[in-house]
């Protein structure tokens, strides 16, 4: 019994030590950054007054699907925020592309997944969630158009949330982000050490001048209260399911998954948004057992299923179904669930089968 256990906790230190020693310094920690910088510093409740049943489609839908740029939150997180939309009147068709857009265009998870499972993978996670946002809500909206009309009577008035004007010339928010992100893109990138020190110690004089001359003490204080409670709330998080996931590929190899994901085909890529859908994965969670547990990064895991489940698997889990359930009624959530399994099985065959053809970096690695 001993030896089988001390191997299963040495899997599991390496996996933590591997993850830490590969993209901590150069991923997670300015993703941290800009997470924290976009909680701090863009309003949270301004995308609100924009979900009412009669707002403009183009613009609402819009701003829904790419919420989870601005908000930074899991599965977990967005459920309490979506039962508060639907209460104030929010159109179904928004308030369900934010439900899913929340945790699948995490900007965290968007950036970790191109980093530790290759560009390809992260970038049509980030095309096909904002598409899949869009059309299940639309789907939703129309299914469901009764809850819409009962919505539109009972309301009493406009969902207006107010906002301040900003103060500081308006280039300085969007220079500041800019900056944030050549960091994190040079801080990663394969240049010769000392030009990426040289280039990033620049990039971050220009942060300091920004925030010096720019941006109240209070506002830098908030911003860095953002960064530690992201920190603190996904991190050990992070590191504790990395190292069970490297116990587990101890026990079960890599290879015990090649005959249901080992390629692209709509059974694979079926079963993979179905298990997505059914597994709790806490943010980031769900890159390490994807690439770690069943075997992507080892090539064993062909790209539609891992797709299919990182499309599914951070929006919606047993428990968060349940939690649906109490909000929104069986039959809603019943539908919802029943899309996003078939659009990320959808997602997952496209990408599977025609990606490699584009010929984006890391395509044809799997």
């Amino acid at each position: 019994m001993g030896d089988p256990i001390i191997g299963a906790l040495l899997s599991g230190l390496d996996a933590v030590v591997e993850y830490l020693a590969a993209h901590t310094v150069t991923c997670l920690v300015p993703a941290f950054f800009i997470a924290g910088a976009i909680a701090a510093f863009v309003r949270k409740d301004a995308i609100l007054k924009y979900f009412s049943p009669d707002a403009t489609k183009s613009v609402s839908y819009g701003i829904a699907s790419v919420s989870g740029i601005v908000l930074a939150v899991c599965s977990c997180t967005i459920l309490p925020m979506f039962a508060g939309i639907m209460k104030k009147g929010s159109g179904i068709g928004p308030a369900i592309t934010f439900l899913y857009a929340g945790p699948a265009i995490n900007i965290l998870a968007i950036i970790y997944t191109a980093s530790v499972l290759g560009f390809d993978i992260g970038f049509a996670r980030a095309l096909f969630a904002i598409i899949m946002a869009i059309c299940i809500g639309l789907i939703m909206a129309i299914v469901f158009r009764a809850y819409d009309e009962e919505i539109r009577k009972s309301a009493t008035g406009p969902m207006m949330v107010t906002g301040g004007e900003e103060e500081r010339p308006r280039w300085v928010v969007p220079t500041f982000f800019v900056l944030l992100v050549l960091i994190l893109v040079i801080g990663a990138s394969q240049l010769d050490f000392t030009l990426r020190l040289g280039i990033v110690y620049l990039l971050t004089v220009a942060v300091a001048f920004l925030l010096i001359y720019y941006f109240e003490r209070d506002e830098v204080t908030d911003w860095g209260y953002e960064i530690w409670d992201l920190t603190k709330k996904i991190f050990p998080i992070l590191i504790a399911g990395t190292f069970v996931v490297g116990v587990i590929a101890y026990f079960l190899p890599p290879e015990t998954f090649a005959p249901l994901f080992g390629d692209n085909s709509v059974f694979a890529c079926f079963m993979g948004a179905v298990i997505g859908a059914i597994l709790y994965m806490p943010t980031l969670l769900e890159v390490p057992i994807i690439g770690g547990t069943f075997g992507y990064t080892q090539g064993v895991m062909a790209g539609g299923p891992a797709l299919a489940l990182l499309l599914a698997g951070p929006t919606i889990s047993l428990p968060s179904i349940l939690v649906l359930l109490r909000i929104m009624g069986a039959q809603k959530t019943a539908v919802y669930v029943a899309l996003v399994v078939i659009f990320s099985t959808v997602a997952g065959l496209i990408f599977g089968n025609f990606f490699p053809a584009l010929g984006l970096p890391g395509c044809g690695v799997n």
